[in-house]
């Protein structure tokens, strides 16, 4: 695990080394990759695409899994991007979403005995140092506490915070983002920057936690892990455990639609109860924050990163489902303010009008009281054209920088969702969804 040490910085230098190295290593392979092309055939061209495509992706894949930390986290976003990378890479990054090799068992325990100040077996009943699940920023141990609870225990990998810092200082001089997805703004970096140092503080997801235990105790087939207080800190965090199947172990069971569209449905409504009502969303919705029960009941955990809105996010929606920038000049100047903010000019914000009608017509009916069923299928008219249009605009945005920052993490959200009822195949009546929500008040 390439971290920072402590004591010196040679940690921050290796992993400049390697962060560097990849960069330079994609520009040396495009540039080659281009000129064999000018030799080739447009069939060879075409098959020998897809296998620079599945072979770059591999190597950074299994760099950004290596390093770790936030360069391993923007591989996971990159992966569920919608359509913004060629599938060879989504394929290859979609591996960034399974468990990460973890900690040795004598530094996941002197890491806890450093933040609680006693060994894991001085505080529980039952340790299990083989840890249960391993990611981008801590790994997570099952335990039994004194009094006999089933509790999961998450513990920070050392000096991550610093190796946060120093990755983002190494991507921004190096661009990597520049070269794996075409153009992201400044602005976006530092908020993902932000997002993922909030991460590293235990205390602040335990409020999250809190948080979103009480604004969606309405939803009776979600369970939110509880935390002990008493057995947490800034880096180490006990919560009660929470039983269930990853979603890949879900999928291969081969559920039936029914169990697909419920499970889509649930999803969805979970998400616009918070993105409605809570205005604050659980910003990282890749699989391994989810476990799915056989009765369709839902286990949401990992709450490092979440958002809170400042924009107006049902005033947001409304613009989207009334076509707003159809409405005269000045209502589309005070929507693309909402949308992209004030640093993106006017002219600018219009040119992505013709992919927002496509998108909005896709997704968003005019008439909200008419009953929608969507087909997320791959296969479907509806989800194949909803894939294509995603992949467009995603393109645009990045290429024309059209993102407010204070958005990314909706859209990244947004992504997640939208990928997980994708690879579900699900079929979900999806204005019945959004009315009942708002109907909720």
């Amino acid at each position: 695990m390439e971290l920072v040490n402590r004591d010196d910085q040679s940690g921050a230098v290796k992993r400049g080394y390697r962060l560097g190295k990849l960069g330079m290593s994609l520009v040396g392979s495009y540039l080659g990759y281009q000129a064999q092309n000018l030799l080739l055939g447009e069939d060879q061209r075409s098959e020998r695409q897809a296998r620079f495509h599945q072979k770059t992706s591999r190597r950074v894949r299994e760099e950004l899994g290596a390093l770790k930390g936030p360069a391993m986290k923007l591989g996971q976003i990159l992966s569920m991007s919608g359509g913004a990378l060629p599938e060879e890479a989504i394929g290859e990054l979609a591996n960034l979403q399974m468990q990460a090799p973890g900690m040795h068992p004598s530094l996941a325990r002197a890491q806890f005995k450093s933040a609680l100040g006693r060994y894991p077996e001085e505080v529980f009943r039952e340790f299990d140092p083989e840890p249960l699940a391993a990611a981008s920023l801590g790994q997570v141990h099952r335990a039994l506490t004194r009094d006999g609870e089933k509790v999961a225990v998450k513990i920070q990998y050392p000096a991550i915070r610093a190796a946060i810092e120093n990755d983002f200082t190494l991507l921004r001089s190096a661009a990597l983002p520049t070269r794996l997805t075409g153009h992201i703004p400044a602005a976006l970096i530092e908020e993902i920057r932000r997002g993922i140092l909030e991460e590293t503080d235990y205390v602040h997801e335990a409020d999250n936690l809190d948080f979103f235990r009480q604004g969606l105790s309405e939803l009776n087939y979600v369970t939110i892990p509880r935390v002990r207080r008493e057995l947490s800190t800034d880096r180490v965090l006990t919560m009660s455990f929470v039983e269930g199947e990853k979603f890949g172990d879900f999928l291969k069971r081969k559920p039936s639609q029914a169990a697909r569209n419920l499970l889509g449905e649930r999803l969805l409504e979970l998400f616009e109860t918070q993105v409605q009502r809570l205005q604050a969303i659980h910003a990282d919705q890749h699989p391994g924050n989810y476990l799915f029960q056989p009765d369709g009941r839902i286990g949401l955990i990992d709450f490092g990163c979440v958002k809170r809105f400042r924009l107006d996010v049902n005033a947001l929606r409304r613009g989207y489902r009334e076509r707003i920038w159809r409405q005269g000049e000045e209502a589309a100047r005070r929507f693309f303010f909402l949308v992209y903010g004030p640093s993106v000019p006017y002219a600018r914000a219009r040119k992505a009008v013709p992919l927002l009608d496509r998108w909005c017509d896709a997704i968003y009916p005019a008439d909200m009281a008419a009953d929608v069923v969507f087909d997320f299928r791959g296969d479907s008219e509806q989800g194949s054209k909803l894939k294509e249009i995603r992949g467009e605009y995603s393109k645009v945005i990045l290429r024309d920088k059209l993102i407010n920052p204070d958005a990314a993490f909706l859209m990244r959200a947004d992504w997640g969702l939208n990928w997980f009822l994708r690879e579900l195949g699900a079929k979900i009546n999806y204005t019945q969804i959004f009315r009942g929500v708002a109907e909720r008040g």
